[in-house]
């Protein structure tokens, strides 16, 4: 489903927020959301900026499976099916997300958020990044960027992840394009990580139809229904990034990160900004959830699995449980050294028969 179809949805039942009264992109958003749960919202009126601001559309389990078309019972094999069977997407000639192009960007036009008092700047955080690599092709994941100049930020690119290895092998500028509101499927396939060469916009296709168009000036692929894209080039050059609050809702330290120079600015003539709350629900939501299908196939592999869910308790991230139908004594201990296998920052691992709901903390 596309993003404004499924804006439309949670409207028409009730489960979106709309804001009517002007708000400060300094802090005053950002605490709305908090204050709301991070429940869907769009806040039409931003002091100083044309473009309405908009979130939470990741902020639950049910309402990812609702925009996936199943329940959340069937979330994990429906995200299972699309990382094993990943379906190319249609390029297409003209899209929404380039009606408007602005090659003289100026980020101070954008409505990017304050967050909270004692953060480095003002941060993109629904920030869709995807990059070509020489050998491996194209990747999509997430990567907070930092304001720092008039059409520059620092991104936050983590060791050992594809977006960095890529800019730590090649000579001279990497090429990344940031898209801002996007769909459900692509949020989710974004911060799936499936091994290099697996192509996250054809997991996003395989949840649900994602049309591609080519970047006016760079040699990249985006969503063609993205509202917001920044086409730039992460440079050698490095600066200060940070401090921001991280996943554990604990505030990141400073650090020199790569410097992204924004080139060119494309979006719908009526675009809509997309936040999301750092260390939040969203947040959480999209760093743990995506783990599941990874832990289900490395235990499927030795025992027969049923279901997986990476906990609250653990900050989304550090805690799983692995339901399993058990058929020899040894199983369980299979099952916790696989799911180890799949999720390699888990620290504690819960394995539970059939008959115990996985989602219930009690």
């Amino acid at each position: 489903m596309f993003l404004r179809e499924f804006l439309e949805k949670l409207e028409e039942e009730g489960k979106l927020v709309r804001i009517k009264k002007e708000v400060s992109h300094k802090y005053e958003v950002a605490n709305i959301m908090y204050s709301l749960n991070e429940q869907p919202v769009l806040f039409e009126k931003v002091k100083g900026f044309t473009f309405p601001v908009f979130g939470g559309i990741t902020s639950s389990r049910e309402i990812i499976a609702e925009a996936l078309g199943t329940t959340k019972e069937k979330l994990l094999m429906r995200l299972v099916e699309a990382l094993r069977n990943p379906k190319e997407p249609e390029i297409v000639d003209k899209a929404p997300c380039q009606e408007v192009v602005v090659k003289d960007p100026d980020l101070s036009k954008l409505p990017i958020l304050y967050h909270l008092e004692g953060d480095g700047g003002r941060y993109v955080t629904a920030s869709v990044c995807t990059i070509k690599d020489p050998d491996t092709g194209r990747n999509v994941s997430f990567h907070r960027l930092m304001e720092i100049d008039r059409n520059k930020f620092t991104a936050r690119l983590i060791k050992k992840r594809q977006t960095r290895t890529t800019y730590d092998k090649v000579d001279g500028d990497l090429e990344m394009a940031v898209c801002i509101g996007n769909s459900v499927p692509v949020m989710v396939a974004a911060s799936l990580g499936p091994p290099p060469g697996v192509d996250e916009f054809s997991i996003a296709n395989a949840l649900d139809e994602t049309p591609l168009v080519k970047c006016i000036t760079k040699d990249l692929e985006v969503p063609a229904y993205s509202e917001i894209v920044l086409e730039g080039r992460l440079t050698k050059e490095v600066d200060r990034e940070g401090p921001f609050v991280d996943l554990t809702e604990t505030r990141d330290f400073e650090r020199q990160e790569p410097v992204f120079v924004v080139d060119c600015i494309t979006y719908r003539r009526d675009a809509m900004y997309q936040a999301l709350i750092p260390g939040r629900m969203e947040h959480k939501i999209l760093m743990g959830m995506p783990k599941e299908p990874t832990i289900y196939d490395e235990v499927s592999k030795v025992v027969d699995c049923k279901n997986v869910y990476i906990t609250m308790g653990g900050g989304s991230w550090l805690h799983g449980v692995v339901q399993i139908h058990k058929k020899h004594p040894d199983d369980p201990r299979k099952a916790i050294e696989a799911a180890f296998n799949g999720h390699k920052s888990m620290k504690h691992v819960v394995i539970v028969d059939e008959d115990v709901d996985i989602y219930d903390p009690l």
